[in-house]
């Protein structure tokens, strides 16, 4: 008997393509192995209404156990970025490429590991569906991830960051780097240099929303 195929994400999709009603399909997402050790599908939240979508690359540990996006440490500091820029997380929707927390278990400790391209294929259409679902002016990648989600493995944040690309998702589109990576940088000086980046990245992304409402 020839072995049962794993089911594919679309699978997973409503036919009602509504926030509501893809958050609930994708609470039930089997379109890889990643739900089998994670908590719980991490949806996208925020104002349905949002003209400004975030994206980052997956759930961390924080992530995972809460349900909800960005609320650990490198959340901290996106809210905190994203005021300096003249923006408000309150007005933004704030999701993940990859749905599920990926990691590897070292005693009680859960390790944050890299999606695999796989991972991020799976998880693509939930990504499309959520944000063709908001209709946003401006959409940012926050790391490598979520950028080569959206514009494929060749792209590198660090030649195209902070510039206003174009893509099917949104009008305007800016790369930048994840929040995380601020807090692996290696002394006080780098993480100052790094969040002034993140800063200067996240303004284009509110000129650009500045404009497009004129």
């Amino acid at each position: 008997m020839a072995a049962r195929r794993p089911p594919r994400t679309e699978e997973f999709l409503p036919k009602q393509r509504t926030l509501p009603a893809l958050r609930d399909a994708a609470a039930q997402c089997r379109g890889c192995e990643l739900y089998v050790k994670a908590t719980q599908t991490v949806f996208g939240e925020g104002p349905a209404r949002a003209r400004l979508v975030l994206v980052g690359e997956q759930p961390g540990d924080a992530e995972d156990r809460a349900g909800r996006p960005f609320v650990g440490p490198a959340g901290r500091i996106l809210d905190q970025a994203l005021e300096e820029a003249g923006l408000e997380r309150s007005d933004a929707w704030v999701t993940n490429a990859v749905k599920h927390f990926y990691f590897e278990e070292r005693g009680k400790a859960r390790i944050h590991k890299k999606p695999q391209a796989s991972h991020v294929r799976a998880c693509r259409p939930w990504l499309e569906a959520e944000v063709q679902a908001l209709a946003p002016t401006v959409v940012v990648l926050l790391g490598a991830t979520a950028a080569q989600a959206v514009f494929g493995p060749t792209f590198r944040v660090t030649k195209e960051r902070g510039k206003v690309l174009h893509a099917p998702l949104a009008p305007a589109v800016v790369a930048t780097a994840h929040p995380s990576s601020i807090l692996r940088a290696p002394d006080p000086a780098a993480r100052q240099q790094a969040y002034d980046a993140l800063v200067a990245d996240l303004r284009v992304a509110a000129a650009a929303l500045r404009r497009a409402a004129r």
